[in-house]
C-alpha cells in the first residue's frame, strides 16, 4: 500500500497470456491494483501519461516499440521504478542488463514452458519487488545525477591512477548488493586496475541463468578477469568471482590456499545466493584481511556479516544514499555500526586499493 490505497500498477507485453498470468499474480495481492495493460512498448508510453501508474512491469521483446525504447522514453519523460520481464536466454540477459543501464530499478524472470522458475517463484519474486520499490526510496538518475555522475567518475579516475599498489596482498575483497547493483558493479569494475593484487569476490541477488551472463558481460568491460564462480576453485589476484544464481558463495582456507565453496540449502536473510554467507566466511577465514562492501539494494541481507567482518578487524566501506538505488541494504549496515567508511560509488575503488 501506499498510504490508504493501493499499489497502481501497469503490466506491459505482447502476449495476452503473460498479461494475464502477471494481473492475476498481482491482484492476487490485496495491496496492488492493475490499472491498465499494454501490448508494446509505444502503447506503454501512452498509457503511462495517461494512467500514471506507481510502477510498470515491462516486457522486452514487443513490435511496433520494444521494451527497451519505451523505458528510455518513459525514463526521459518522468523517472519511475520499472521492473523488466526477461526471457533466460543469452540474448535475453544482455537486453536485461541494457535496461538496467537505461533506468529500470529491476528485472524478473519472464513466466517460460522452458523456465526452471516456477509461477510460485515469479509470484513472490515480482509481489515483493512491486512492493519494495514503492515502500523504499528509489533513486532514478535525472540528467543533472548523470552529469555530476560523470564529473564524479573523471575525478575517481584520476585519484586510481595515482596509487602504487603492492605486487602482492593477502587481503581479499567481498562485495554485496542488489536493486540497483549490476550497474553500480559495472562502474566499480572499470576502475579496478588489471594488476589488482587480491581476488573480488561478489554475490549479486540475480537468478539462476542470468549470474554467467553478467559475469561475461564484466569481464568485457573490465581489466579484471571476471567469470561466474566455481565449487572449489582457488581464489586468484585480478580476478573476479560472481555468485551463481540459487547457490551460496563462501571463501575457505584450503591448506596454504583460499578457495571457493558453492552450496544449497535454505535461503539465508531471504536470499540465495547470500551476502551475509559470503561476509561471514571473510570474517572466519581472513579475519583482518578482509576488505567488504555493501552496496546498493532492499532489505538487510549482508548487514550481520559486514558486522562480523568489522569485528574480527577488516576494513568495511558502505555505498552511500545519493548514488544508491535504494539506500536499504546498506542502510541497515551503517545503522548497527558495522562500516568504517561510508563513500559515493566513485570513491570505493581508490579506497579499495589503498587498503590492498
Amino acid at each position: 500500500m501506499i498510504g490508504n490505497r493501493k499499489i497502481r500498477v501497469l503490466v506491459v507485453d505482447d502476449s495476452a497470456l503473460v498479461r494475464k498470468i502477471i494481473t492475476d499474480i498481482l491482484e492476487s495481492d490485496p495491496a496492488i491494483e492493475v490499472v491498465g495493460t499494454a501490448n508494446n512498448g509505444k502503447s506503454a508510453i501512452f498509457k503511462n501519461s495517461r494512467l500514471n501508474p506507481d510502477v510498470i512491469t515491462m516486457d522486452i521483446e514487443m513490435p511496433i516499440m520494444d521494451g527497451l525504447e519505451s523505458l528510455r522514453n518513459i525514463i526521459k519523460a518522468g523517472p519511475k521504478p520499472v521492473i523488466m520481464m526477461s526471457v533466460l536466454t543469452q540474448h535475453g540477459a544482455e537486453e536485461t542488463f541494457k535496461a538496467l543501464e537505461y533506468g529500470a530499478v529491476d528485472f524478473i524472470p519472464k513466466p517460460s514452458s522452458d523456465l526452471s522458475i516456477t509461477v510460485d517463484d515469479i509470484k513472490e519474486l515480482l509481489v515483493s519487488k512491486v512492493k519494495s520499490v514503492c515502500s523504499s526510496r528509489v533513486k532514478i538518475p535525472s540528467n543533472d545525477d548523470i552529469r555530476e555522475s560523470k564529473e564524479a567518475l573523471e575525478r575517481a579516475e584520476e585519484g586510481v591512477k595515482d596509487i602504487a599498489l603492492n605486487e602482492k596482498s593477502s587481503k581479499i575483497v567481498g562485495i554485496g548488493t542488489s536493486t540497483g547493483g549490476p550497474s553500480a558493479l559495472m562502474n566499480l569494475f572499470k576502475k579496478l586496475p588489471e594488476n589488482l593484487p587480491s581476488p573480488v569476490l561478489v554475490v549479486q541477488h540475480m537468478p539462476e541463468g542470468f549470474t554467467s551472463a553478467f559475469a561475461q558481460r564484466l569481464n568485457s568491460n573490465s581489466s579484471l578477469k571476471v567469470k561466474e564462480a566455481e565449487d572449489g576453485e582457488e581464489v586468484l589476484a585480478g580476478c573476479g568471482y560472481i555468485a551463481p544464481g540459487n547457490y551460496h558463495m563462501a571463501v575457505e582456507n584450503n591448506r596454504s590456499v583460499r578457495t571457493i565453496r558453492l552450496f544449497s540449502g535454505k535461503k539465508v536473510s531471504g536470499h540465495m545466493p547470500s551476502i551475509d554467507v559470503l561476509f561471514n566466511s571473510m570474517a572466519d577465514c581472513c579475519g583482518k584481511d578482509s576488505i567488504a562492501v555493501i552496496m546498493t539494494g532492499m532489505g538487510r541481507d549482508g548487514a550481520e556479516g559486514i558486522s562480523k567482518v568489522k569485528r574480527k578487524g577488516g576494513y568495511t566501506i558502505a555505498q552511500n544514499e545519493k548514488t544508491s538505488v535504494i539506500y536499504g541494504m546498506n542502510r541497515v549496515a551503517v545503522e548497527i555500526g558495522a562500516v568504517r567508511d561510508i563513500l559515493s560509488l566513485y570513491d570505493i575503488p581508490k579506497k579499495i586499493l589503498e587498503h590492498l
